[in-house]
């Protein structure tokens, strides 16, 4: 899937409702009137919601006749989790760079403090600031 099949994924699911019916196709297949129980708006509204998500990829409803079960596709899933894991080990990763960083910082300090006594208090009697 390429970056405009992510925006379409992304899109589609920044609707409530059609993140509701993504969660519960989750837990399993499906038909549009099962779907629609829930939800205070008309079968073709329903139908609407479920074309969005089938342009994105994220759900399929196989040819046949009616009542067709309406089945969560893994693709478009598998494709938002590689995006979020990506940018989610490069901030992880900035932030271990960021702490050995403070680390080190720290160490320096606690080297500092201990050379001369006081802890590096500003104002303490003897810090070499007072003199």
């Amino acid at each position: 899937m390429s970056t405009d099949a992510l925006s379409r994924v992304f899109a589609a699911l920044a609707d409530p409702t059609r993140r509701d019916m993504v969660a519960r196709l989750s837990e399993g297949d499906a038909t549009v009137s099962r779907l629609a129980e829930p939800y205070r708006m008309s079968l073709q509204a329903v139908y609407k919601h479920l074309r969005v998500l089938e342009d994105a990829g994220l759900v399929s409803r196989p040819p046949g006749p009616q009542p067709r079960p309406v089945r969560l596709e893994t693709d478009a899933l598998d494709l938002m989790d590689t995006w979020i894991e990506r940018h989610r080990s490069r901030v992880e990763q900035r932030y271990r760079r960021l702490d050995a960083v403070l680390a080190e910082m720290e160490g320096d300090e606690d080297e500092h403090d201990q050379g001369d006594g006081h802890r590096g208090r500003p104002g303490a009697a003897g810090h070499p600031d007072d003199a």
